[in-house]
């Protein structure tokens, strides 16, 4: 289960569809209505928001538009709960946005090459609205690779 908190714009179709799922499985999760992931460490951060399940809903929200703007045909129905105001929520560190964007680039550039290259300007890097940038280091959930570390760093 990846729940990315850069923003679902810089994803390809592959990435968004599996957000999409993975997504509404996270959901399924914080409603208790599977036995399975409930220890999974992308959810530590929606389960200590101040409502779980508002929060998941509104990060699947904002992957709804993304797939909308695209012509993509998400059901809005499996959301059960959202706001549609823009609101930031949840912290997340600037290294985990980072890190996170390298890991993306890691596996465009072997899916999808033209969008890597594209995406390897991007100065700015945005994230999904339920979440806000605050300093800090990887998190302990975001499970790093050694290899995407290093050029972190550099």
């Amino acid at each position: 289960m990846r729940l990315w908190s850069i923003h679902p714009r810089y994803l390809d179709r592959v990435g968004l569809v599996a957000l999409w799922r993975e997504g509404i499985l996270a959901q399924k999760v914080l409603e208790g209505r599977t036995r399975g992931y409930v220890n999974h460490p992308q959810l530590i951060r929606f389960k200590n928001s101040p409502d779980p399940l508002l929060t998941i809903g509104t990060y699947l929200y904002h992957v709804y538009l993304e797939g909308l703007r695209r012509g993509y045909k998400f059901d809005p129905h499996k959301i059960k709960i959202y706001d549609n105001s823009p609101t930031s929520i949840i912290p997340i560190t600037t290294n985990q946005v980072r890190y996170e964007f390298k890991l993306l680039l890691y596996k465009l550039t072997r899916r999808e090459p033209k969008l890597a290259q594209n995406l390897k300007d991007v100065k700015e890097i945005q994230v999904n609205p339920i979440f806000y940038v605050i300093e800090g280091p990887i998190a302990e959930w975001g499970k790093p690779r050694d290899i995407l570390l290093e050029e972190l760093n550099r």
